[in-house]
């Protein structure tokens, strides 16, 4: 039994054994242990550890002589850091922060404007699970060359974060997006209370990744689409944004999602108004990039099982000339393949479906249309392609 075990542990390392080009979702200590995204602490040397969010690793720590300050362990002349002021909260932040920045906390807790009220026994657990998700999205924007200020920078044009619950009158915030400002109801964190939403709203899924991602799309398109060369062309594929949303969502909530909603839209929610398409689709596209790269990076591949897929050829992608659009089409291909891979393994332990949705041809032609406006906008989105 324990040369099974140690055979099987082989396995599961040998992805890792060797340096590799891309960007990996495990990283390893000075001692040679596998570590993780989240990880503070080394569970073999008991090495601290840093999450660097511009380079996009995590790194084991050795103290520096300096109070509060540390180095990294394998590249001491890289300078000295800071652990962010988070590490000791519930939020539990892994993140540095140089030790000459003048901010006490990370450039994603730096986002924070209101966290939760924590003389509420039950929101140190709910915040430590929003800040998880929070910081997977921020190093996944920074990982795409997206500009991501807080409002502390940028009144008008940063990004900002409240975490509330009821207010004084007893009534429930609204998790959405105005004008940079990112509110997430701070129950979403309770599995119980986002399921019974997820059942009322009649939604396939329901995480806090994805409503960080969905609202974070919302928060781009006044950057990146409003009033810039890409609305018109915006216009032309997701519709005309001057709709009037309230009616839009009035519409919707009495009539929901017209038949064959399938054909064009990721969701049904996506049918409500161009605006929510866009961040619906948004959303999707990080899922796709995060998950296909993670994928990849534990050595997990579709490519030799049968699963008999058509490809989507070059004429469906928002412009098949384009000179990424091979690479863009390759991993539109591998996630088709890897979401069927995990549906069945999710299926094999009477799970719901890993990625409950199917993507037609006009939403592979919107996924496009947003992977050239991040990759005009940051410089990155074809290189994490390419590492993929």
């Amino acid at each position: 039994m324990y040369r099974f075990f140690e055979q099987l542990s082989s396995r599961i390392a040998a992805p890792f054994a060797g340096e590799t080009k891309r960007n990996s979702k495990v990283w390893q200590c000075h001692c040679g242990q596998s570590i993780f995204f989240a990880n503070t602490q080394c569970l073999a040397c008991s090495s601290a550890l840093g999450y660097l969010p511009q380079q996009g690793k995590l790194v084991s720590l050795e103290a520096s002589g300096q109070p509060n300050t540390w180095r990294l362990t394998d590249e001491p002349q890289a300078g000295l850091y800071r652990r962010c002021a988070n590490l000791d909260t519930p939020a539990a932040c892994n993140w540095l922060v140089p030790s000459l920045d003048t901010s006490e906390f990370c450039s994603a807790c730096s986002l924070n404007r209101t966290i939760p009220d924590l003389s509420i026994p039950e929101n140190a657990g709910r915040w430590c699970k929003v800040e998880t998700a929070k910081r997977r999205l921020v190093a996944q924007l920074i990982a795409l060359g997206l500009t991501v200020i807080s409002k502390d920078q940028d009144e008008e044009a940063g990004l900002a974060f409240d975490f509330v619950g009821v207010d004084l009158e007893g009534k429930m915030p609204t998790t959405g997006h105005a004008n940079g400002l990112i509110t997430l109801n701070i129950e979403e964190a309770d599995d119980a209370h986002r399921e019974a939403m997820r059942v009322q709203l009649h939604e396939p899924y329901r995480t806090l990744l994805g409503h960080f991602r969905h609202e974070v799309g919302h928060y781009y398109w006044d950057r990146l689409i409003a009033d810039t060369h890409w609305q018109d062309n915006f216009r032309n594929l997701f519709g005309d944004d001057r709709a009037s949303y309230a009616e839009a969502l009035e519409h919707h909530y009495q009539n929901g999602a017209p038949a064959g909603w399938q054909q064009h839209f990721v969701s049904a929610y996506a049918t409500m108004h161009p605006w929510e398409d866009w961040a619906e689709t948004w959303a999707h596209y990080l899922h796709m990039m995060d998950a296909v790269d993670t994928a990849l990076g534990f050595g997990m591949s579709a490519r030799d099982m049968d699963l008999d897929y058509q490809p989507f050829p070059l004429e469906t992608l928002y412009d098949p000339q384009h000179p990424g659009g091979p690479a863009f089409l390759s991993f539109v291909n591998a996630w088709i393949e890897l979401a069927g891979m995990l549906n069945e393994l999710s299926r094999s332990m009477g799970q719901a479906d890993f990625y409950p949705f199917v993507l037609s041809p006009s939403v592979i032609t919107k996924l496009h249309f947003i992977h050239l406006v991040i990759q005009q906008a940051g410089g990155k989105a074809d290189e994490v392609l390419q590492a993929q």
